[in-house]
């Protein structure tokens, strides 16, 4: 059993706090919490986490970094108008969602901004502080869901690692939902072992790598020879715009050829490329082509097409997650959490890229946070 834990509220700090995701984040967790709508996609609403003693979703405090200035009400209403969350949404869940613009801080560093590294990480880690101090009793988890930042280049800190840095120097548990760099980056290694903190990432496993991560083990489990796996992602929105830069694209499309590797167990010919289409908005379409052998060697080919809203894929997963890591945090679990490698492209820890194996580790994972609780009811 662990040790006594708090209760009361619980925090949520979102890096890009008034991005896409994250307002549909907390617009999403109000509407849920008010019986407006079901908690669709969200797993840890599901038998498999009965007993688990998780975080509430009403005891969900929201606040976070950005470097933007357009209020959440604001971008709550765009995306309405978008058609990404349902029509009225915003203005029944304005309460809730000015609460938590309320809580953004700016971020950085800025173009202007001359602090070094340590003062950027002291300023950061001192606001989640505060807003743990204030707000969140029963701790906070870090969530970063800013836009894809290239690849870490040498030994200068990018933005992600300079908030992960933070939320460690805070004392906070973190998720890594981008594949940013953020606590990946060989310069916080040792302060992320010292630091007895659970944390998870990298980048939120939401369409085309998730239908990747089924049907790779399908065609390997059936002995078919896949032959080519190519691929195309349309995007609109901060993603779309972020993804137009190659090395950006690069750090996206790693995670994707890696779960390919994983689950076929050898390379396969064929790319990702993926553009960026601003009339799309916040919905993306994905194509796969894949070029496969059947008996005798007859050529055969499947094709996929994925069309969906990256933000409503994406926040029931980061409330599962943030729920996940606090939850993890109270039972004393310290390290990658490699069982919920199901949620994500690029799992840190050990652990299967299949989906039905990763679904296999995350119910071993729920097994342990409800021993942790003392449940003595049926679970999964």
């Amino acid at each position: 059993m662990s040790a006594s834990r708090s209760r009361g509220p619980a925090g949520v700090w979102l890096i890009g706090a008034r991005g896409s995701v994250a307002t549909t984040v907390v617009a999403g967790c109000a509407a849920i919490t008010a019986g407006l709508h079901p908690p669709t996609g969200m797993v840890t609403e599901t038998t498999l986490f009965t007993g688990c003693d998780l975080p509430e979703l009403p005891s969900l405090v929201f606040g976070g970094h950005d470097t933007l200035d357009c209020p959440l009400p604001k971008r709550a209403e765009e995306l309405a108008a978008g058609g990404v969350l349902p029509p009225g949404l915003p203005a029944a869940v304005a309460a809730e969602l000015a609460a938590a613009d309320r809580e953004i801080v700016p971020g950085g560093p800025l173009p202007d901004d001359d602090r070094d590294e340590q003062r950027l990480i002291d300023a950061f880690a001192a606001d989640i502080r505060d807003f743990t101090a204030r707000r969140a009793p029963a701790g906070t988890v870090v969530v970063n869901v800013a836009s894809t930042e290239p690849a870490a280049d040498g030994d200068t800190l990018p933005p992600s690692s300079l908030y992960a840095a933070a939320a460690l120097r805070a004392g906070c548990p973190y998720v890594n939902f981008t594949p940013s760099t953020g606590l990946h980056h060989r310069a916080l290694a040792a302060a992320a072992a010292e630091s007895c903190l659970p944390y998870a990432g990298r980048d939120g496993k939401t369409g085309q790598t998730l239908l990747r991560s089924v049907l790779g083990p399908m065609f390997a489990q059936r002995a078919l020879a896949v032959r080519a796996w190519s691929g195309t992602n349309l995007l609109g929105g901060g993603d779309g715009a972020a993804l137009a830069d190659p090395a950006a694209a690069a750090a996206k499309n790693a995670g994707k050829e890696r779960v390919l590797t994983d689950t076929l167990g050898t390379p396969v010919q064929g790319q990702v490329h993926i553009d960026d289409v601003p009339a799309l908005g916040d919905w993306k379409t994905a194509w796969d082509h894949i070029a496969f052998d059947g008996f005798l060697g007859t050529r055969m080919v499947l094709q996929t097409i994925w069309q969906g809203c990256d933000s409503a894929l994406a926040a029931p997963l980061v409330l599962d997650l943030a729920r996940l890591v606090l939850r993890a945090r109270q039972a004393g679990l310290t390290g990658p959490l490699g069982d919920l490698g199901f949620y994500f492209k690029d799992p840190v820890g050990e652990g299967p890229s299949a989906l039905g194996e990763q679904y296999a580790a995350l119910g071993r994972f729920a097994d342990r946070l409800r021993a942790d609780a003392g449940y003595a009811g049926e679970g999964r």
